[in-house]
């Protein structure tokens, strides 16, 4: 049965939710009337037609990506609240965001999180190519990370896998080692621990009696 009434939000959200489940070229407005039990002559009068719901979808993306917001204490804790939430945001949703990026959006759509990371950084003590690079240090780890996982995610099954390449010898006779390596690698920690890290670095540049100018680096 047809239904009679509907929004554009309802019509975003199903074909959202299609794009991230199955990616953009499974959504056709035959298939979104379908999920939403309405005329395709419905969705277009909510929507237009099916590039101007593209359209929308990587707009109402940008929005989204926008309203990560800093939580905690210190701008060390902000700072990784920002990476945190910006990791989340990218891995919930990657067939929109590729979309994104096909638009040439991507920039825009770092702003408001890389504006975020700017305050905190200037709270911390950090100023212009110190600050800036620093902000592109977090952001690139954020983005190389998930990238990573996606890519480790939709490999192929191993042959040797790590546990059968770990033994006692292969890591320095440390068994502790052989095992940890062995074992699935634990994204969630491996993430933090990596963040926490790159974030002390960066900041301690901006501590009382660091020396001026950019974080320690390459010598050029």
């Amino acid at each position: 049965m047809t239904r009679t009434a509907l929004t554009s939000e309802e019509v975003l959200d199903t074909a959202a939710r299609l794009v991230r489940a199955h990616g953009p070229a499974a959504l056709t407005m035959r298939r979104l009337a379908t999920e939403l039990g309405t005329a395709v002559t419905s969705i277009y009068w909510h929507v237009g037609n099916r590039e101007s719901l593209l359209d929308a979808l990587v707009a109402r993306t940008v929005r989204e990506m926008g309203e990560i917001h800093p939580i905690g204490r210190t701008p060390h804790a902000r700072i990784v609240s920002v990476a945190r939430g910006l990791r989340t945001a990218l891995r919930e949703r990657p067939q929109l965001i590729a979309m994104v990026h096909e638009r040439g959006l991507t920039e825009r759509m770092f702003l408001p999180a890389q504006q975020a990371l700017v305050r905190e950084m200037h709270t911390a003590g950090l100023r212009g190519r110190a600050a800036a690079e620093a902000v592109r240090a977090v952001q690139f780890q954020v983005v190389g990370f998930v990238l990573v996982e996606r890519a480790r995610e939709r490999s192929p099954e191993q042959h040797p896998s790590e546990g059968e390449l770990w033994d006692s010898p292969a890591a320095g006779h440390d068994p502790a080692l052989a095992r940890a390596l062995a074992a699935p690698a634990d994204t969630e920690r491996l993430f933090v621990v990596a963040l926490e890290a790159v974030v002390a670095s960066l900041l301690a540049a901006g501590e009382p009696g660091a020396p001026p100018g950019r974080p320690a680096g390459p010598a050029s």
